[in-house]
């Protein structure tokens, strides 16, 4: 029959796919076993009782999960993975397709909590060809647009109750994280976040809490959940993020915290900028703006705005990202930090700055020389200049980028001496800050200056990147 987890659990995600493809028990077992015959495969023996013990966590043995996988895969017209009908086996853990519902959401936690993240850790390597764009990712996501909580029931598992003060202790926990992540980048700590998101997890399905209890737990979970994903992402393990990104995304539906899941959904957006995939950054910023239009908060609206600004300027759209940069900038001027959520407290007037300073920089690199390419230029070296003036000093990472910033605004510029200081001290800032993204756009900056190789500035700037993103592994 095979073998039980050690902590059995029912398999909702199996249990989806099969209401999905209106495949019954008896169904499964007849096609399961046809599949398999036609394949070669006998002595199977599927039946009803073990469709029910597959429902209730135990997990068949080789090949059955596979003919599962290609039974309603065939049935439901999509192309499933193992992970997607709850099995072990397959590395594409957590998908867009996980269904909207409460168990699921606690499944695709377990298994982001559960699964080995030490991949390789480059935009152009396999593991971040592994990503999913376009319809793929957009498509099902969309589902979070109209995901209303499943109703509590009056009671929860047989273990403690859970209070709000032990989710205030989660909030606690992960506003460390974060701090940490900006003081030090994300390569440190990703599997930390996640054995603590496990933690959280035995709450969601051993504790008993209130409604008010449970919605309040998910969201916080969810948020966790975001932490690690970001980390994840910074450290340059993208297909490992991106998952974990959708599973916060569950638990942020789940809990009814439409704020976050726009801020997880910017998220995904920036992961998506970062790995050259512009157009689904704006339609996932889109769909933020429009899953959380009426809950959004100013600091909310500024910052999907500037993105969009940002991404804009990216796909040549100038005059585009000079509307949303207006948009970003009139939303902030009623931003009362007190009243933002704790996941928005990076979005404070220097990260404003910066992020229209990078929207200028980039739109000027789509003008050819002349007025409006200076304007933009020092526009943006303002902008982010003034970033880096007001940067709170535990923000290590953003200084560094910061810098990084600068020297890609001289260089648009054509001042090649100033890209090249700028260069300097975003290199001497990497000894206490481990960012895949650092290396990333230093290596960027460091093709961007191959036409002043030649100037002695030119040079010294790329031997610097060279030597740096040689040795740092």
């Amino acid at each position: 029959m095979g073998r039980p987890p050690l902590h059995q659990q029912p398999n909702a995600l199996l249990a989806h796919w099969m209401r999905r493809s209106r495949t019954s028990n008896q169904q499964l077992a007849r096609l399961v076993t046809e599949r398999g015959a036609a394949q070669g495969i006998t002595g199977l023996g599927t039946d009803e009782s073990r469709v029910r013990a597959w429902l209730k966590g135990a997990v068949p043995r080789e090949p059955v999960p596979r003919l599962i996988v290609e039974v309603l895969g065939a049935r439901s017209g999509w192309d499933l993975t193992l992970a997607d009908v709850g099995l072990p086996g397959d590395d594409e853990a957590i998908g867009p397709r996980t269904p909207w519902t409460r168990a699921a959401a606690v499944a695709v936690l377990n298994q982001i909590t559960r699964s080995h993240m030490m991949l390789p850790d480059t935009r152009t390597g396999p593991e971040a060809a592994q990503v999913l764009t376009g319809d793929q990712l957009l498509t099902p996501l969309h589902e979070w647009t109209l995901v209303r909580p499943d109703p509590y029931e009056p009671a929860r598992g047989n273990g403690r109750r859970v209070g709000m003060s032990g989710v205030e202790g989660i909030r606690d926990i992960t506003s460390t994280f974060r701090d940490l992540d900006n003081r030090h980048g994300g390569v440190l700590a990703p599997s930390a976040v996640l054995a603590q998101t496990h933690v959280v997890l035995s709450h969601l399905k051993a504790a008993s809490y209130t409604d008010a209890v449970g919605a309040a737990l998910f969201s916080a979970a969810g948020d966790l959940a975001g932490v690690a994903g970001w980390m994840l992402f910074d450290a340059g393990h993208h297909a490992p993020a991106q998952r974990t990104f959708v599973a916060a995304l569950h638990a942020a539906a789940e809990g009814g915290d439409q704020r976050l899941g726009a801020h997880l959904l910017q998220c995904m957006a920036r992961q998506m900028s970062h790995l050259g995939h512009v157009e689904d950054a704006l339609d996932l910023v889109a769909l933020a703006q429009y899953g959380a239009r009426r809950q959004l908060s100013p600091a909310g609206t500024s910052m999907l705005a500037a993105l969009e600004a940002r991404f804009q300027a990216i796909l040549g759209q100038v005059r585009d990202s000079e509307t949303a940069v207006s948009r970003a900038l009139d939303a902030f001027e009623h931003v009362n930090p007190a009243d933002e959520d704790p996941h928005l407290a990076f979005f404070d007037e220097p990260e404003l700055r910066a992020t229209l300073g990078i929207a200028h920089q980039i739109a000027a690199t789509h003008l050819d020389k002349g007025p409006a390419r200076t304007r933009h230029v020092r526009i943006s070296a303002d902008l982010v200049g003034a970033a880096l003036a007001a940067r709170p000093e535990h923000r290590q990472r953003s200084r560094a980028f910061d810098h990084l910033g600068l020297a890609r605004t001289h260089l648009a510029g054509g001042e090649v001496e100033g890209a090249a200081e700028e260069t300097k001290l975003c290199l001497e800032m990497l000894g206490t800050v481990r960012s895949r993204r650092v290396a990333d756009r230093l290596g960027e900056l460091y093709a961007e200056a191959a036409p002043v190789a030649d100037t002695p500035p030119g040079q010294e700037l790329r031997e610097r990147i060279h030597s740096h993103l040689a040795t740092a592994g």
